[in-house]
């Protein structure tokens, strides 16, 4: 009797192990998919871009793409991965897109992925325009965040070069920054009481949607979320930097929390689906990037958020990935709500690239959350 309750037990876990690879494998299969889709269509990756003018293919939404190829080379060691980040990488001679006198987090975005690549092969040309664009900016104001994608596009850059140089004003500058748009800009863009951000100035009340509510951006919101992760990555959990950030990001958590759709997704407009309800992949990706971390570090309860980060990759797996990868329910460039609408399953936004680096963070974090033992 013993050694037939011993082969089931056996049995049991070998299929639990084998069912928790095969749910890797397809996370792995979907990111693969959506890549290769972005790959085949922007085959060269030196091309500018071309929605409305010419923008160098280093721009803000060519650069959270690397963002999440990055992601997804950690998981999927293809040398494709790093051939296409290198001819784009070299073609703009590792700078910051407008060059090194630029203080445009937009413009600085890129860099994160020029410090990665640096910390994959020691080569000090890919982060010196970084340095010496940075050491500029430190020069000036603190009041260059006044929109929160901005966080997400340069806080980061800020705390790699810290970790990369052990210079610890850049990321002390980092952070004045930070601080001034959480709690100085428009009056402070953080809701410390439901935990999400306003998008910008204009977006803090007495600003309301049409049925009285607040106005959080989804996409907004989650630049910042994302940001909290690539941040604490570089520092140590003692750090006190780190234990500040991790403040905030464990309150967005509990915020995003109680408006997750119930189909798993979350609303463009946040807590106003009147507003502008419906499906968003690019906000939905970055919620699930955040969770699945934190979940993974053990910051947040199980029993609240594993159900949902299932619930929003499912969302995502089951209604926004066509079967050659386009990716849909992608709202298109913009500061709100109301910005590319309709937003809708077989939509082309005007840029595909920042959609599919959101996906690729999302869908990679929760591959390495499936793995945990």
């Amino acid at each position: 009797m013993k050694k037939t309750l011993c082969i089931i037990a056996t049995a049991l876990l070998t299929m639990t192990a084998h069912g928790q690879n095969a749910q890797q494998q397809k996370v792995l299969d979907a990111a693969r998919n959506v890549n290769n889709y972005f790959m085949t269509k922007y085959a060269d990756p030196t091309e500018p871009t071309f929605v409305k003018k010419v923008r160098p293919s280093n721009l803000w939404t060519r650069a959270v793409y690397y963002e999440g190829l990055m992601a997804l080379y950690e998981i999927d060691k293809d040398q494709k991965y790093i051939d296409y980040t290198d001819k784009w990488g070299n073609f703009h001679k590792w700078s910051p897109r407008n060059g090194t006198s630029t203080c445009d987090a937009d413009d600085q975005c890129c860099s994160q992925t020029y410090i990665d690549r640096f910390l994959m092969t020691g080569d000090s040309a890919m982060i010196k325009p970084t340095i010496e664009n940075l050491q500029k900016q430190m020069q000036t104001k603190i009041g260059w965040w006044t929109w929160i994608d901005a966080i997400q596009m340069a806080m980061p850059v800020y705390a790699q070069i810290y970790k990369v140089t052990g210079q610890r004003e850049y990321l002390e500058h980092g952070m004045k920054m930070y601080r001034w748009s959480r709690n100085e800009c428009g009056g402070g863009l953080f809701n410390l009481k439901e935990g999400l951000w306003w998008r910008d100035a204009d977006y803090v009340p007495p600003y309301k949607e049409k049925d009285g509510k607040d106005c959080y951006w989804s996409r907004g919101n989650g630049w910042v979320l994302a940001a909290y992760v690539r941040v604490m990555n570089q520092l140590s959990p003692k750090d006190k930097i780190y234990k500040e950030v991790k403040k905030d990001f464990l309150m967005m958590c509990n915020g995003l929390a109680t408006c997750q759709r119930e189909d798993g997704f979350w609303n463009v407009s946040l807590v106003s689906p009147v507003t502008y309800g419906g499906k968003e992949t690019t906000g939905t990706a970055l919620f699930l990037y955040g969770i699945a971390w934190g979940l993974q570090k053990g910051y947040l309860k199980e029993k609240v958020f594993r159900p949902i980060a299932d619930k929003a990759w499912e969302a995502i797996a089951k209604d926004a990935i066509h079967p050659d990868g386009f990716l849909g329910y992608v709202q298109g460039t913009g500061k709100d709500p109301s910005a590319g609408q309709p937003v809708t399953y077989t939509k082309v936004p005007d840029f595909e690239d920042y959609g599919i680096g959101c996906f690729l963070l999302g869908a990679t974090e929760y591959y390495k959350l499936l793995g945990r033992k």
